[in-house]
């Protein structure tokens, strides 16, 4: 894939791949992968990194806490439609006795 040299430190190199993308490689010739590449991308204004704010993440554990609360419920009424299939399958046995 061609790259594209956009800048070039001591400590790193930056390239823009052929898709656009941002590819990060230290001075040893390693890949520069996850937080430490989109720090150094966001540092050097190519990428903007949209920080979560805090004020939602108490709302997604109380929604998360919910959705919790109500899967055991919903498990419930599965756990019996066996049982009463059971007795189902019994009767037909029952009356091939009978005859």
């Amino acid at each position: 894939m061609a790259m594209t040299l956009v800048k070039k430190t001591a400590e790193y190199s930056i390239f823009k791949r052929k898709d656009g993308r941002f590819a990060v490689k230290s001075a040893n010739k390693d890949a520069i992968n996850g937080d430490e590449k989109a720090r150094i991308l966001s540092e050097e204004g190519l990428i903007t990194v949209a920080a979560a704010p805090v004020e939602e993440a108490p709302v997604e554990e109380a929604a998360a806490e919910e959705v919790a609360e109500e899967a055991p419920v919903e498990e419930a009424p599965a756990e019996e439609a066996p049982a009463e299939e059971v007795p189902a399958e019994e009767a037909p046995a029952a009356e091939e006795e009978d005859k």
